[in-house]
């Protein structure tokens, strides 16, 4: 639980510090508090990770949690709607090629035998 608590913490972390690095990264000091921050929260002595996910994170999410779940189920229907319709777009691209290969090797074959004459045709073997 305490990993658990410390990874959903340190991914939080990371996830905002993407954007503050663009306008904060000038701060004296700046990479140094990161470290320091990133320590503290690993720490079993300080247990940050943990005091931050209970004071901050839980509370949250428990709040959210009716939207959260709405928005999960949304996702759900919209991406098994999704699926279906790139499935048969890609059926329909697939049968499309296979017809288009299909007339081009007939229409191949169909030239071929026209530039045979009709002697190389009368000299090939009857076959029953």
């Amino acid at each position: 639980v305490r990993w658990m608590m410390y990874w959903i913490v340190f991914a939080i972390f990371m996830a905002t510090e993407t954007f503050t690095d663009i306008f904060i990264s000038w701060f004296p000091f700046y990479y140094e508090i990161k470290m320091a921050f990133v320590i503290w929260l690993l720490s079993p002595y300080t247990r940050g990770a943990s005091l931050l996910y209970r004071k901050v994170v839980h509370p949250t999410l428990s709040r959210k949690e009716q939207e959260i779940d709405m928005y999960i189920v949304q996702a759900r229907e919209r991406s098994y709607e999704t699926m279906v319709r790139f499935g048969k777009k890609g059926l329909n691209i697939a049968a499309t090629a296979a017809v288009q290969a299909a007339t081009k090797s007939q229409g191949a074959l169909a030239g071929r035998l026209r530039s045979f004459s009709m002697q190389d045709l009368r000299s090939l073997p009857d076959e029953a």
